[in-house]
């Protein structure tokens, strides 16, 4: 229960359904924990949730998540998680300054969401761990899977692609055949303090902008470099390629007479190379650390909707599958794939084939 609409309606759902419901906290000690405000109160002096900016998993959400508990008469567990948290936050770091794109919300569900918390959860004797993701489990010959959210404007079953089989047998998704004015509505319905709750937006441990956030922690990882055209002609300078990502085409400070985007960084060079949008498109991609939830370790081609981005459009494509590493050629170019982003499949039914983490990219 991290203190939002979705999974306090998740947990009121299961409850509805005749389950035994346990309400798990995950205390991450991110930034995040640091915000206070005043909690408000109804006309009746009653405590609400609080309303504000924030990401997810802070104190704030903590106290609204026990709230929610409460009201639903469900026991309320905080697990400390900070340590394991640590791990996230090496990840996050080490991606940046090696110059690729990293996804700390796919890692966390990962490791910690379905890896750690699971573990938990078996300690306390429980079958399931329930989450309040907008994605499916769907029964298939080859048992469980996961399958895209009813509501594709808000589907996070890319966000969830490299749990495992294991978790997915385990887990269970009550909001996967909701959209979110429903829940909201049935929030209200239950009289759930959380119902107009805005959605956490911010990754939960940086509470201004990822560079700064970098920055501070390790302010000699950042230094002058040179911004070049393809041709490795300097245009202009920066103060760490850690500013800029794969796609930007604001902030570059640089004279040209077309728009000129990032197309790749090289971070031991401390360069950044910039050029035309055309030049961002990307053809193939190549990826490893492979979690696939077919038959088969290893095969030729395969069709299949591919995604790189957590609310990206789906691209037509072939995969091929081959000594742990997943080749995936797209139908049509996309703009802006960096490595370190993940590729996801699908197949024409919206479930998940498996996916893994960019490596390489590869242009026309």
């Amino acid at each position: 229960m991290s203190g939002g609409v979705d999974s306090s309606v998740a947990a009121a759902l299961l409850q509805r359904q005749g389950h035994e419901v346990l309400g798990c906290f995950m205390r991450l000690g991110s930034p995040g924990e640091e915000l206070e405000t005043p909690r408000m109160e109804d006309g009746a002096g009653r405590p609400q949730a609080r309303i504000g900016h924030q990401g997810c998993c802070s104190i704030n959400d903590a106290a609204d998540a026990r709230l929610v508990a409460a009201r639903l008469g469900i026991p309320f567990y905080v697990v400390n998680f900070r340590n394991d948290f640590g791990r996230i936050i090496d990840y996050f770091e080490r991606e940046y300054h090696a110059g690729r794109t990293p996804n700390p919300c796919v890692r966390c569900n990962d490791w910690l969401k379905y890896g750690k918390l699971r573990q938990y959860s078996e300690q306390l004797g429980c079958d399931a761990v329930a989450t309040g993701h907008y994605a499916r489990v769907v029964a298939t010959a080859d048992g469980p899977r996961l399958a895209r959210g009813l509501d594709h404007a808000k589907d996070q079953s890319y966000v969830l692609f490299g749990i495992g089989r294991d978790a997915v047998a385990r887990m269970m998704l009550p909001i996967g055949d909701m959209e979110k004015p429903r829940v909201r509505e049935l929030a209200r319905e239950l009289g759930l303090p959380v119902s107009d709750k805005p959605d956490s937006q911010e990754i939960c441990f940086v509470p201004d902008d990822y560079a700064s956030f970098l920055e501070r922690r390790d302010p000699a990882r950042f230094a002058a470099g040179a911004i070049e055209d393809e041709s490795g002609r300097v245009l202009g300078t920066h103060e760490g390629h850690q500013h800029f990502t794969v796609g930007q085409r604001k902030g570059l400070r640089v004279p040209a007479t077309i728009p000129l985007y990032v197309l790749r960084k090289d971070p031991a060079r401390n360069a950044v190379v910039v050029g035309p949008r055309e030049s961002l498109e990307v053809t193939a991609v190549e990826a490893d650390q492979v979690t696939w939830y077919g038959n088969a370790s290893s095969f030729a081609v395969a069709a299949c909707d591919a995604q790189v981005r957590a609310h990206g459009v789906p691209i037509p494509a072939r995969a091929a599958l081959s000594a742990g590493v997943l080749r995936v050629e797209f139908d049509r170019p996309e703009a802006g794939v960096a490595p370190g982003q993940a590729v996801v499949c699908y197949d024409g039914e919206g479930c998940v084939l498996g996916g893994g983490w960019i490596r390489d990219t590869f242009r026309a």
